[in-house]
């Protein structure tokens, strides 16, 4: 069994903005496996499939970013899944737009939702897929940034980048996190 946890805030003044580039790819991927993400459970929203015999849980954390943890960590525990069979996809401004990177396991990088897991699992030994959302411009600052949504060429860009997270995701559930690694890790669009 594998858990991917895609990274967002809930609520519609979040939907396509920066920080919700993981959500988006967990719905690209319920999508294309026919399944929804609609049961409310481990304070968010997951939906179940199988994919190459294998079942899958995908989890939308809906505690808020920071939080995120909170809910990862109650889904992980209660179907006692491996850390390696858990996957988490997430936005990441030290990336370019559209840019994707892969990991077994690390940091945080200083991503707060990140931190959370890390800190609710008591590890960071599992697979992440990040999505480059871009550094803010000038003056802006952070948070405004990461909850300010895509523009211009950065639409094409983000949408390409989303459906190849998802196709990585699937990947290293078929495969193994290295060969996701191998085919995807410095992707840009």
């Amino acid at each position: 069994m594998y858990l991917i946890a895609g990274l967002g805030n809930p609520g519609k003044e979040y939907e396509n903005t920066r920080h919700n580039v993981g959500f988006a790819a967990l719905d690209l991927i319920a999508e294309k496996l026919g399944t929804k993400i609609n049961k409310v459970k481990f304070k968010g929203l997951l939906g179940e499939a199988n994919y190459e015999g294998k079942k899958l849980l995908l989890l939308k954390p809906h505690t808020y970013m920071n939080l995120s943890g909170e809910s990862v960590k109650d889904a992980v525990n209660f179907y006692k899944i491996p850390l390696e069979n858990l996957i988490v996809i997430y936005d990441d401004m030290d990336l370019p737009v559209g840019r994707l990177r892969i990991r077994a396991k690390g940091s945080s990088g200083g991503h707060r939702g990140m931190d959370s897991i890390i800190y609710q699992l008591a590890s960071d030994n599992f697979p992440r897929i990040r999505i480059g959302i871009g550094r803010p411009e000038g003056e802006r600052d952070a948070v405004h940034h990461v909850l300010g949504k895509f523009y211009g060429e950065e639409l094409e860009k983000i949408k390409v980048a989303i459906e190849t997270a998802a196709e990585a995701a699937l990947l290293i559930v078929s495969e193994d996190v290295n060969e996701a690694m191998n085919k995807y890790n410095g992707f840009e669009a």
